[in-house]
């Protein structure tokens, strides 16, 4: 994403895991906010936001407390997206998508999908789970034959909009069902945010394959709240 850097970060806690997930939030904020004392440090569940440069630069740290005895493919306690805990297992997730995009004739596409979805994300501000977006690119991509850049965006809205930011089983299944927002309140904004991407990108997919260049940049510049690149 042009003019925007995103750094997603498990930080492995040692000791006994607290009862609250609003607990382990706070420790990580309250450290961060003390190395970082003149940056702004908030809690967006199920995450520590660190805001540099204005949020032109952003980490996001996920406490985490180990709960396997293996090194092989580890599974953590990480808080959940609107309260509690919930398993995670982010070696197998990485392998997962890894394995989605080294398929024949996709060119690396469940990557470039995954970044093309954030970038949405960021610009419009749409309350929506990175990790969520990445999942559902792969799950979305292990199914298709190759990888088209506007095609696949225009699809993938298309998709998420039609199961309606769904909850998703662990393709691995190692872990908990993936939640896509905070809240019911973050749901029903990301939801209405996705339902107005997905309709723009049709009708810039739509202009592209009628010829008209210039009207399916204007349609994909909405998409992406002014910030697609210039031509």
């Amino acid at each position: 994403m042009r003019g925007h850097c995103d750094v997603d970060l498990l930080a492995s806690i040692g000791g006994s895991r607290p009862g609250s997930s609003d607990t382990a939030l706070g420790w990580v904020k309250n450290a961060l906010s003390t190395t970082f004392w003149n940056t702004t440090v908030v809690i967006r569940r199920p995450t520590v936001v660190v805001l540099f440069s204005g949020g032109t630069e952003t980490w996001e740290v996920l406490p985490a407390f180990r709960t396997s005895p293996t090194a092989d493919t580890p599974v953590y306690d990480i808080p959940g997206a609107s309260s509690g805990w919930m398993s995670a297992a982010p070696t197998a997730h990485l392998d997962y998508v890894t394995a989605v995009n080294q398929k024949a004739g996709l060119n690396n596409g469940a990557k470039k999908l995954a970044r093309l979805a954030k970038a949405w994300k960021y610009y419009n501000a749409v309350p929506v789970s990175s990790f969520y977006l990445e999942m559902r690119a792969a799950e979305y991509m292990d199914v298709q034959t190759y990888f088209d850049p506007a095609t696949d965006l225009c699809r993938f809205l298309e998709w998420l909009n039609k199961i309606k930011l769904a909850q998703m089983n662990d393709p691995t299944g190692k872990a908990s069902r993936f939640s896509p927002c905070s809240s019911d309140a973050t749901y029903a904004t990301a939801l209405s945010n996705l339902n107005t991407a997905a309709t723009r990108a049709r009708k810039a997919l739509n202009a592209q394959e009628a010829g008209s260049q210039s009207n399916a940049f204007e349609w994909w510049n909405l998409v992406f709240n002014g910030r697609f690149p210039s031509r």
